[in-house]
């Protein structure tokens, strides 16, 4: 055993096994699409593939402007090779999370040797962060490992042992002209400014030879190659071509290019972006909360301190680059909106950073494993007792009607963790106590071992942690998901769909329905410019107009929460409509009218 940890290819198979346990594995295996973004981005892959359109993505036939395609173009041919269904619309995000864990490992071992990548890489691929923030469909995941490739490429680039710098510089524009088509502007932004604030402090910045290793022109060509046809079109298919203004409003469109470079790019750093539905997280919690993200790693992130960042030797240089994008990406956030998953891109060098100080097992690393001991006792000890205090507890119906509701929250990733009260626990028992299980066995592995042991027993922590995460959500399916709302549309007696409010409350009965739905009051935030349009499609009704169809012979369905279930009542009376169902605090309802119509 001892001998094939030193091996790098064996290293380099427990990062996949390790990742691929969590993220394949709660892949293939979860519950439904959620509602909101999750089920949007399989919605938007599913019409590209239905209507061969992979330029202009679409909601409900309205124009959806504001993202990159890439992701959208992966899912699509997912679904193409393996059908499509909820599971297969995951797979780009859990492989690539897989390929990060890979890539840092690669990127630690070539840096600082074997057992430091290995590190590195089990630090990304089991931190709280990266599986917190790929449990729904956003690219993030993929840009994180274009930026890290990008970096890993420019240092290459520049090494003087390097047998293969043009192919390395090429690689390093590629990578670049990719992140334009997942992230747009800020995947270029960062691993250019962290690249020049490293030339700067290296001294290399106006030196010849480092040009002519980078070869600029050439890749600038190659990112132009890659990126620049999507662009085109999209701007030729959604005139006008330029508006140069900065004026955002209701009912102004101004084509693509506008909305894409001038309102999600500049107006959105500004925090002036029109629509503005999104929320932004204090600048302190933004930083304190890496503590969180890299966690139960980030234990050790006293260590790094006692690192070189001289960029005497290849290793050197890989620290000062981690630190120079790390940095970059912060301060650009502090003065920028902020999320709480923007900072993904850093996880990989700070990862990098970890890898380097736990090879070197100092004090720090052996106070860090005790202080994690300490950490995942008392998780151990608070999980299993809620578990024990809540043994009793009833737990009718399904798990949303022991939760609290704070709306105001949903526009920030973690919104819903407010909605936890005490009673709902008692839906959560087995989650609870698999991950109390987990916390003692890494209680037990850090506070008795130290080193490379003390670091696997973490892994495996974290792999049953996650599972029993995964099992979690599983029970908050019908509260984050509202596909029983969908099989219950598809066993009814056919009739056109009606959303209440706005399309991403319910996206995922559009997903499992495969309905194109009539939308009431829904036209603002992500749907607002595209109804703007010309020739977009009349899918808005406003409550006059519903009153009319819904009073009608023709047979209709509302999707809606209790809120709105309320306010139907007082807009067309109680005995207008009638329940179909309700499932995690939401409602299909149907016209009175139509079930005593002859059909």
């Amino acid at each position: 055993m001892s001998d094939l940890l030193h091996s790098r290819k064996f290293l380099l198979f427990l990062i996949i096994f390790f990742a691929a346990a969590i993220y394949l594995g709660c892949a293939v295996s979860p519950p439904s699409l959620q509602d909101d973004v999750d089920a949007v981005q399989a919605q938007i892959a599913k019409t590209m593939l239905l209507s061969g359109d992979w330029v202009t993505a679409r909601l409900d036939g309205v124009l959806y402007l504001e993202k990159a395609p890439l992701i959208y173009w992966l899912i699509a041919i997912s679904y193409k090779i393996f059908g499509v269904t909820d599971w297969v619309a995951r797979l780009p995000v859990a492989l690539s999370a897989i390929a990060l864990g890979l890539l840092t490992a690669a990127f630690g071992m070539w840096a600082f040797g074997k057992r430091a990548g290995f590190y590195a890489g089990l630090c990304v691929s089991t931190c709280v962060g990266l599986f917190l923030f790929t449990r729904v469909q956003i690219p993030d995941v993929m840009l994180t490992f274009t930026i890290e490739l990008a970096m890993w490429a420019f240092l290459r680039s520049l090494d003087e042992e390097e047998k293969h710098p043009r192919l390395w510089a090429a690689a390093l524009a590629a990578s670049l002209g990719v992140g334009l088509l997942l992230k747009s502007l800020i995947a270029v932004v960062f691993p250019i400014a962290a690249a020049v604030i490293y030339l700067y402090a290296t001294k290399q910045l106006f030196v010849r030879t480092t040009w002519q290793r980078l070869r600029p022109f050439i890749g600038a060509l190659i990112v132009l190659v890659v990126a620049a046809p999507w662009h085109v079109l999209a701007t030729l298919r959604n005139p006008p071509y330029f508006a140069w203004t900065l004026k955002s409003g209701p009912g102004l469109y101004h084509g693509f290019l506008w909305f894409y470079v001038i309102n999600e790019q500049l107006l959105r750093f500004l925090n002036l972006r029109y629509p503005r539905d999104y929320n932004t997280v204090p600048r302190l919690w933004f930083w304190l909360f890496h503590l969180l993200w890299l966690f139960p790693w980030s234990v050790y992130l006293p260590a790094i301190a006692k690192l070189s960042f001289k960029p005497v030797d290849r290793a050197g240089r890989a620290r000062l680059l981690a630190l120079c994008l790390t940095g970059f990406i912060l301060v650009f956030f502090t003065f920028s909106t902020t999320q709480e998953y923007y900072s993904m891109p850093c996880y990989p060098a700070l990862a990098l950073l970890l890898g380097s100080a736990m090879d070197a097992e100092g004090d720090w690393i052996k106070r860090g494993a005790r202080v994690l001991g300490a950490i995942a006792a008392l998780a151990a000890v608070t999980t299993l007792g809620i578990a024990f205090a809540v043994r009793n507890f009833p737990t009718p119906g399904d798990i949303a009607s022991a939760l609290a509701r704070h709306p105001s929250a949903y526009t920030l990733s973690l919104g819903h963790m407010l909605d936890l009260t005490f009673d709902s626990f008692a839906y959560l028992r087995l989650p609870l106590c698999v991950a109390g299980v987990a916390f003692l066995l890494g209680a037990a592995g850090n506070l008795r071992w130290t080193g490379m042991r003390a670091f696997l027993a973490t892994g495996v922590m974290m792999v049953m942690f996650f599972h029993a995460a995964r099992l979690a959500l599983v029970v908050f399916d019908p509260y984050l998901s509202s596909r029983p709302l969908a099989n219950a549309y598809l066993a009814a007696p056919p009739g056109k769909l009606i959303i209440d409010h706005h399309y991403y409350t319910f996206s995922s009965v559009i997903f499992y329905t495969g309905q194109d739905p009539l939308l009431l009051n829904g036209k603002f935030n992500n749907l607002e410019y595209g109804a703007a349009a010309p020739g977009a499609p009349a899918v808005f009704l406003s409550d006059s107009e519903f009153k009319e169809l819904w009073s009608g012979s023709a047979r209709y369905y509302l999707v809606a929460s209790k809120q709105g279930t309320e306010r139907i009542e007082r807009l067309i009376g109680a005995e207008n409509f009638q329940t179909v169902t309700t499932s995690g605090g939401k409602f299909l309802l149907t016209n009175v009218s139509a079930n005593h119509a002859p059909n």
